[in-house]
C-alpha cells in the first residue's frame, strides 16, 4: 500500500481547513503528492474560486523551483506570470520571514520534503518560519513527509550550540531520524513553546521504510539530490563540503562518488574495503567534474555502493574515509576556509560537524573507533528528545 503523505491527506479533504483564510505556502518542486501534482496546483483552483486567498509562496535555498546550486544567494521576490501570485525567497536577504512578508496570513502551511539530515537546510527554513508565526500569533500547518533513509537509525556527531549555523540552528544528529513534521514538534517542545502547531500526519509510514518502501514517486529536493540513494550516504558525505576534496558536484552522482586529482582510487578502494564498513563497498572511479571544485580536472576516488541500506552508516563511513585520505595523502586533506552558509568566522567542516572534535581527532590520527564510540555518546545524549516527538 502506498504511503499518503500530509499533502495526500489535505487533498482527500479538498483543503476544508483552510477554506476562508489567507495562506502563506512554503513549498518547492517535491512538494507532490502520490500523482506528482504540486501542492500550489492543487491549491489554486481555490484560490481562483476566491474560496481562500494564497496571500504569498515562499521558497527554502535552491528556490521553489529547485533552480539554483548550493550556496547561491537568491532572489528577493518576484510576481510569478504563471500564478500571478507573490513569491519570496527565504535564502538570500532574509532567512526568516518579516513582519511584512507575513502580513495579512492567517495561516502559513509548510510542505517541504526534508532527507533526514542535520546540514539540509530545509527544517531551518521551517524553524525560522515557527519562529517568526510565533512572534507574530500565526498558526503553523506542517504537512508531514517520509524520513527517506528511516526513522529508526540515528547517528552522530551531535550538536555544540556554540558552532549553530544555518546547517544545523539546534541541536540534532547529524542523522536525526525524524520526519519533517517530527523536527518540528522537538522544535515547538524545546524553542517555539508558544507556536501554534499542528503536524498533518502521514498514513501508512512506518519507522523502518526507506524511501523504496513507501511507493510515492522521488521528486529532487535540491539539484544535487537526484535519488534516494544520494539522500542516504548525504549524512555524511555532506562532511566533505568542509574540506578540498570533491563531494561529487559537478558529476551526474553527487555524494555516491568522490575524490581528487591526486589520489589513487584503486589505493583507496582496497584499503577503505579492508576496514570492513557495515553495509558498504568501495569501487575505485575517474571523473570530471563540469562545475565546483576541480571543474574540468579528472579526479580519481572511490564510488560509495550500499549493500545493505539498514546496516549502513554514513557518517561513520565518510569519518572512515577522510581518516584513510588524512593517513595515507596527507596533502590531499584540506580545509575548506570561510564563509560557508552565512557564517564568516568558522570552518566550514566545524560547522557541519556541528563541533571542532572530529576534525581535530582526524588531524590528530585517533582511531576510527574512538570517533566512532563519542558519536555514538552523542547520540545517546540526544536520543531521548528525538523519542518524545516520534508519532509513528
Amino acid at each position: 500500500m502506498m504511503v499518503q503523505t500530509g499533502l495526500d491527506q489535505m487533498v482527500k479533504t479538498r483543503f476544508e481547513r483552510f477554506m476562508g483564510k489567507s495562506v502563506g505556502l512554503v513549498c518547492h518542486q517535491a512538494s507532490v503528492c502520490h500523482n506528482c501534482q504540486l501542492i500550489l496546483d492543487h491549491l489554486l483552483p481555490f484560490h481562483y474560486e476566491e474560496r481562500l486567498e494564497i496571500k504569498a509562496v515562499f521558497g527554502p535555498q535552491h528556490g521553489i523551483w529547485g533552480h539554483t546550486q548550493d550556496n547561491m544567494i537568491e532572489w528577493e521576490g518576484y510576481r510569478d506570470v504563471r500564478t500571478g501570485l507573490r513569491f519570496l525567497s527565504l535564502y538570500g536577504e532574509w532567512r526568516e520571514p518579516t513582519d511584512t512578508m507575513l502580513q495579512g496570513i492567517d495561516e502559513l502551511i509548510f510542505d517541504v520534503q526534508d532527507v533526514g539530515a542535520r546540514y539540509y537546510t530545509f527544517i531551518w527554513t521551517m524553524a525560522n518560519c515557527m519562529k517568526a508565526c510565533e512572534r507574530l500569533g500565526i498558526p503553523v500547518t506542517v504537512l508531514d513527509r517520509p524520513n527517506p533513509i528511516g526513522g529508526l537509525e540515528i547517528e552522530g556527531p551531535g550538536h555544540d550550540p556554540a558552532f549553530a549555523s544555518f546547517v544545523g540552528l539546534y541541536p540534532l544528529p547529524a542523522r536525526h531520524g525524524l520526519t519533517v513534521g517530527e523536527v518540528a514538534l522537538y522544535l515547538k517542545n524545546h524553542y517555539f513553546p508558544e507556536v501554534e502547531l499542528d503536524v498533518v500526519k502521514m498514513a501508512g509510514w512506518q519507522r523502518h521504510m526507506h524511501f523504496a518502501d513507501t511507493g510515492l514517486p522521488w521528486a529532487m529536493p535540491s539539484p544535487n539530490m537526484p535519488t534516494p540513494a544520494t539522500a542516504l550516504v548525504y549524512p555524511g558525505q555532506c562532511l566533505l563540503e568542509g574540506t578540498k576534496l570533491s563531494e561529487g558536484r559537478g558529476t551526474t552522482m553527487p555524494f555516491e562518488m568522490w575524490g581528487a586529482p591526486n589520489l589513487d582510487g584503486w589505493d583507496l578502494a582496497h584499503s577503505l574495503n579492508e576496514i570492513g564498513l557495515p553495509g558498504v563497498i568501495f569501487r575505485p572511479v575517474q571523473f570530471q567534474p563540469t562545475f565546483q571544485k576541480f571543474k574540468g580536472e579528472v579526479c580519481q576516488g572511490c564510488f560509495i555502493h550500499v549493500t545493505q541500506a539498514r546496516d549502513f552508516r554514513p557518517v561513520l563511513t565518510t569519518v572512515a574515509i577522510l581518516r584513510q585520505v588524512a593517513q595515507d595523502y596527507p596533502a590531499a586533506l584540506q580545509w575548506q576556509d570561510p564563509p560557508y552558509e552565512y557564517e564568516a568566522e568558522k570552518l566550514p567542516f566545524d560547522i557541519l560537524a556541528g563541533s571542532d572534535w572530529i576534525r581535530l581527532a582526524l588531524e590528530n590520527s585517533v582511531s576510527l573507533g574512538e570517533i566512532q564510540d563519542r558519536m555514538a555518546t552523542d547520540s545517546a545524549s540526544l536520543e531521548p528528545l528525538l523519542r518524545e516527538v516520534w508519532i509513528y
